[in-house]
């Protein structure tokens, strides 16, 4: 239950988060958003950028007396996953989002609701309108970040080299505080196909659902299936008990960055629906034993489609099912120094068959960076072992624990007076662009930090808006006790 100031801080911040959920802003566009908000911080009284990849770069004033104590930089990102509940007509590049709000939740009609990291760039607009005794702020907005951080590659180092401090807003527990993150690289595989016109009598689809899915970094852990690899074993499967089919299509995934929890492929055959069904029954039983109480939704269905036009070729379904299933998902490694950890992991984010061809993606994150450069290249020698074009993504570093960060142990001390109980405080598998902000400035003192965000990158993205005061009064009070030690 909000009291009455708390209230009020959410309802602003609220505000100012309905006006962003209101402009469509898939990654890679977000130039109608960026406009917005360099509209918003010119208003505001900043000096503001907009650079070349449409990050925005808002500096305010200290307040007067307090131009010598050291710039803090406030950081978020403006693109969100797009995703829709299953039969929601939602276009993502000309819809908004249509919010839903009770008193202590805020979420969104049938899709993502996008605080991942609206939320961030809301909280960053309320403490620029009502800081007080503090020194000089900068807004860091970017872009991309959920498909390339192309927006924090971009930056101009100069953006940092002026400021001590930088507090990232874009994790999802507000009791927590993160000083490292996982490095990530995607990689892309392509086939362009061989296609001839179905030669058996009959068209089904077969469709993986009821899977937990969730952001590949921060469940992978867990131990959840993949819906594309699952499609591949059931392909597999049939193959193996002589089913004779074709595949016509196949698809999979919600985004690069989760963890794929549906998928279907259209196939025509020759054998009856008896035997499809009963190697498919066979497979959903092990799929569930191997996945047991972690993922127990999991189901695996054959209904009637309409006959398609034209299939692939046999060697063509082939490559992409032994792609699938050669290439690992999930967790590669725990980490040796910290317990419970993951330290390096791959996911199958999403599968698409288009005119010119089939591609799917491969995301892959490791505290150690140079473990990336090994997964790209075995990535790079399976598809060539299988006829695949390989694509990698430039790696996005890693972000290594600072030994003394007086920004997290300050931070840490304020939530414990406030809230009567300690921070956790720790690294994450996840990426964050705290990676390449340290890359171009290595001296900076650094830490990520969120309002309570449920199950982001899905439909069922809920925040918890009891969390938005109590981080508003934890940051405020940063600033102002950075103010007092100069």
């Amino acid at each position: 239950m909000l009291d009455t100031e708390e209230k009020k801080i959410v309802d602003e911040v609220l505000e100012d988060f309905a006006a962003i959920a209101a402009i469509p802003r898939p990654s890679l566009h977000e130039k109608a958003v960026s406009d917005y908000l360099l509209g918003v911080f010119q208003s505001l009284g900043c000096d503001v950028r907009q650079d070349a990849a449409n990050n925005i770069i808002a500096d305010r004033a200290a307040s007067p007396g307090y131009e010598s104590v050291p710039r803090v930089i406030l950081q978020a990102h403006m693109d969100m996953v797009c995703v829709a509940a299953k039969g929601v007509k939602y276009d993502p590049l000309r819809d908004p989002i249509r919010l839903c709000r009770t008193e202590d939740e805020l979420s969104a009609e049938g899709t993502s609701l996008g605080a991942d990291d609206g939320a961030g760039i809301a909280l960053i607009l309320y403490v620029f309108r009502h800081a007080e005794n503090v020194g000089p702020l900068r807004a860091i907005i970017t872009t991309d970040e959920e498909t390339g951080m192309s927006g924090a590659q971009a930056l101009d180092a100069k953006a940092f080299s002026d400021a001590d401090f930088l507090i990232n807003w874009d994790s999802e527990n507000f009791d927590e505080l993160t000083r490292g993150c996982a490095g990530c690289v995607g990689v892309d595989f392509r086939r362009k196909l061989h296609c001839c016109d179905p030669m058996m009598p009959q068209a089904w689809c077969i469709s993986v659902s009821g899977l937990l899915g969730g952001h590949s970094g921060e469940r992978i852990g867990d131990g959840r299936g993949n819906a594309i690899r699952i499609l591949a074993q059931t392909l597999h499967a049939l193959k193996n008990a002589g089913v004779s089919f074709s595949v016509a299509s196949i698809k999979g995934g919600s985004a690069r960055n989760a963890i794929a929890a549906k998928a279907e492929a259209v196939i025509v055959t020759q054998s009856r629906q008896e035997e499809v069904s009963r190697v498919i029954s066979e497979l959903e039983q092990h799929v569930r034993t191997v996945f047991g109480n972690v993922d127990p939704g999991i189901s695996i269905n054959l209904s009637e489609a309409e006959m398609p036009a034209q299939v692939m070729e046999d060697s063509d379904m082939e490559a992409l099912t032994d792609a699938l299933l050669l290439l690992h998902t999930g967790v590669f490694q725990m980490s040796p120094t910290m317990p419970g950890l993951v330290e390096t992991s791959a996911n199958l984010g999403l599968l698409r068959t288009e005119r010119s061809g089939v591609w799917f993606s491969y995301f892959a994150r490791s505290s150690v960076d140079e473990k990336l450069g090994e997964i790209a290249d075995a990535c790079r020698i399976l598809g060539m072992r299988l006829g695949l074009e390989v694509s990698v993504a430039t790696p996005a570093p890693g972000w290594r624990e600072r030994p003394q960060s007086a920004l997290s142990d300050m931070m840490a001390a304020i939530f414990e007076e406030q809230n009567g109980r300690p921070m956790k405080v720790g690294v994450i598998h996840a990426g964050l662009e705290c990676g390449w902000h340290i890359r171009k400035a290595p001296n900076l003192d650094m830490v990520s930090i969120g309002v309570t965000n449920r199950n982001i990158h899905s439909p069922k993205e809920t925040l918890d808006l009891t969390t938005v005061a109590p981080q508003i009064r934890l940051v405020m009070e940063t600033l102002h006790r950075i103010a007092k030690t100069k």
